[in-house]
């Protein structure tokens, strides 16, 4: 038995052996610079060539409009900032109240900048406002940039209808899709996004590599100047091992995503039972929405999430709360606040997030100190 259980795979996931079989070759032999003339270090663009196929494969783009990134907020923020610098005449930009924070910060700075951002609401159970967002969208509108699946609650957007919305404006679409990815079939021109995010490290990869897809002919600028890698469209040094890791990752999903799926959904319907059967007040945010097969965000009332998280932690039990705790006081989860639940709710929040390595053993494990540690955490309240 290991000696924790882990229910934090929207946080990052464990690396697939297989994977890490992929690129341990290229930092033992096969280590050059793939933008070297000489043969050693020029064989390498092969190697990232069939990761860019593998990637693209596993969202039905074409390899070309695959750019190697460093992870997702990098992509979200290229995808937005290079959106801006392609449009000069177009000084604004669409996100929703939910998205993760690569998109809420960088809104914020834009804004300091002086690009006008509007931010489009969800309903109760996490659903994006699709009326609003066609308010939303001005003549200058540069980018509408709107997750796929939201990393707490795992609801679903419906970021096919939200781009022809906008496409009726006159406006592209960015999706960041990095908790998306693996979970359920992703399909860029069935979406018809301009770009989408995607990350490594929350698919069985390794940290620090990820990807953004451009449609060809999207308006884009290149963000990271300072060589002609990924078509002039990010320069720097590729980090070769770490792209081959994601291709193996993607190849992987494309092989495989429905079964474990479907173990992960079997998982996840048993965790929500036994969660009601055992705290009758829980309160599942987002359960009356299409949600990803893997995600329970589960708030306890009345009770602080990181009590209970420290509580589960001490315990070897590691999941996340979207709830922050500073000078003392929680702040609520700013997802279960734009969704409209009252703070003793949303400040309540644990987020259970399964893989492909979940058992029911895990959750054994779980609901074995889950009733002592709410009723703990409750008292100090």
């Amino acid at each position: 038995m290991a000696d924790f259980v882990y229910l934090d795979n929207n946080a990052t996931t464990r690396v697939d052996e297989r994977v890490i079989e992929a690129l341990l070759p290229f930092y033992r032999e096969r280590w050059g610079n793939p933008s070297s003339s000489h043969r050693f270090g020029a064989q390498l663009v092969a190697d990232i060539d069939h990761a860019r196929a593998y990637v693209a494969a596993a969202i039905n783009a074409r390899p070309d409009e695959i750019v190697f990134m460093s992870g997702g907020t990098e992509a979200d923020n290229t995808a937005v900032r290079g959106a801006l610098a392609a449009q000069p005449g177009k000084r604004h930009v669409v996100i929703s109240t939910v998205e993760h924070h690569a998109l809420i910060d960088l809104a914020k700075a834009l804004e300091a900048e002086g690009v006008a951002v509007t931010r489009v609401g969800v309903d109760g159970a996490g659903r994006l406002n699709l009326d609003e967002l066609d308010r939303a969208i001005r003549p200058d509108t540069a980018v509408v940039s709107l997750m796929l699946a939201n990393n707490e609650t795992g609801v679903i957007f419906p970021i096919r209808e939200a781009a022809k919305v906008a496409a009726r404006h006159g406006a592209i679409v960015h999706t960041d899709a990095v908790n998306a990815l693996g979970k359920t079939p992703i399909d860029v021109r069935e979406l018809g996004v301009a770009m989408l995010s995607l990350s490594g490290h929350k698919i069985y990869a390794p940290k620090g590599v990820g990807a953004l897809y451009i449609r060809g002919g999207a308006p884009f600028r290149s963000m990271m100047l300072g060589g002609h890698q990924e078509r002039d469209r990010r320069g720097g040094t590729q980090n070769v091992a770490g792209i081959v890791a994601l291709g193996r990752a993607c190849e992987l999903i494309t092989e495989s995503a429905i079964a474990h799926n479907a173990h992960i959904l079997r998982l996840r319907e048993r965790l929500e039972r036994d969660l009601s059967a055992c705290f009758p007040q829980v309160v599942i945010a987002g359960q009356d929405a299409a949600r990803l097969p893997n995600t329970t965000c589960a708030c306890f009332r009345d009770v602080e999430a990181q009590a209970i998280l420290l509580m589960l932690s001490e315990s070897g039990i590691c999941v996340s709360s979207g709830a922050a705790c500073a000078s003392g006081a929680v702040t609520p989860s700013h997802v279960l606040t734009a969704m409209g639940l009252p703070a003793e709710v949303a400040s309540s929040q644990i987020r259970f997030s399964l893989g492909r390595y979940s058992t029911d053993a895990d959750l054994d494990r779980l609901f074995a100190v889950l009733p002592d540690v709410v009723r703990r955490a409750a008292a100090v309240a």
